[in-house]
């Protein structure tokens, strides 16, 4: 049985979303069992009525909850009884490998800073990285990392990021050999700020990195990429943008849509399709952003998440488990100094 922690409070839909998810989960994933941190009347309260295998819940108690707002070194020192800080104290203390990994939708800056500390890296990290995925038009999926975790890198770092990003793709997504994207300005090797250019020949030479090249942000759903290299700040920008993008389409689309009877018609004859297109954008379909480079797998599902990113999200840290991520990791990187 793979044990999972839950973080049910923290996100914008907290408890209900994460409750439901949880539970969806359950039903997906047979080998699965579940513990809950947050207020237990709460939860409890979120449990009653429901159909579920008991014996694969426990609930712990965490009567805090850490806002976003909140300053993350001094949240994850001072508020050691909210959902997060238990969740990951029990990550912390597992020396009997008895938990695969965690899943929260809270404060990112506090949970960066708690799974680099308390949880710890696997040997041969830097730093550890988020990595998000987004769907392509081909029909397949795209890592990005970094996603946000680390500002201010080095060539060494977006390195790491290439290794660990191809096993992650490899892994949970069935990618045997992930084309990889290095984000920048131009498609030129030569293109880009010194970051970028020294970067280039590095991955260039790595022979456990099937590196394609320089890619624009124009080309992250293209298809042509199964993983995008780049430091937290523009992988961030990056995702919000072509996120935000998205659901402004959507939103004119539907606005055209409603500006004239004939539109209307035409729409219905439509119908299937739109929604189809819409649920291709939907980013709950998911998951949330792995933090690749923990020693247990920690997964930040956005804000916003419904029941079902969250499902998805646990799902995450299940394939990531199965496909034995982390030794993976571990073994590409750790150079036994």
């Amino acid at each position: 049985m793979i044990r999972i922690i839950v973080d049910c409070f923290g996100g914008d839909r907290s408890p209900s979303a994460n409750v439901e998810g949880s539970l969806a989960a359950l039903e997906a994933l047979p080998d699965v069992s579940l513990v809950l941190t947050g207020d237990r009347e709460l939860i409890e309260a979120e449990l009653a009525g429901k159909k579920y295998d008991k014996s694969r819940i426990e609930v712990v108690h965490a009567p805090e909850v850490i806002g976003c707002d909140e300053k993350p070194t001094d949240a994850i020192r001072l508020k050691k009884e909210s959902s997060m800080m238990k969740a990951v104290a029990l990550l912390r203390a597992d020396e009997a490998g008895e938990y695969a990994g965690m899943v929260s939708c809270g404060s990112t800056g506090a949970l960066v800073a708690a799974s680099t500390l308390r949880v710890g890296r696997l040997r041969g990290v830097i730093r550890p990285a988020f990595c998000p995925v987004m769907p392509t038009m081909k029909g397949g999926v795209v890592g990005v990392c970094d996603s946000g975790a680390n500002v201010d890198v080095t060539p060494d770092y977006l390195i790491q990021n290439a290794v660990m990003g191809s096993l992650y793709m490899k892994a949970v997504y069935g990618i045997e050999s992930p084309r990889v994207g290095l984000l920048n300005i131009g498609t030129e090797a030569g293109k880009g700020d010194d970051l970028r250019k020294e970067t280039y020949p590095l991955l260039a030479a790595r022979d456990d990195i099937n590196f394609a090249g320089n890619a624009e942000a124009r080309e992250l759903l293209g298809g042509d990429f199964d993983l995008i290299v780049c430091d937290g700040f523009a992988g961030n920008v990056l995702i919000k943008s072509t996120e935000g993008a998205c659901l402004e389409m959507l939103k004119k689309l539907k606005k055209d849509i409603n500006s004239s009877f004939i539109n209307k018609i035409g729409a219905l004859f439509m119908y299937r399709m739109f929604m189809k297109e819409k649920e291709f954008m939907n980013y709950q379909n998911y998951g949330g952003s792995v933090l690749l480079g923990t020693v247990k797998t920690v997964v930040k599902g956005h804000g916003s998440s419904n029941a079902r990113a969250v499902e998805k999200c646990i799902e995450q840290v299940y394939r990531t488990e199965t496909g034995s991520l982390n030794p993976s990791i571990e073994a590409a990187l750790d150079t036994g100094e």
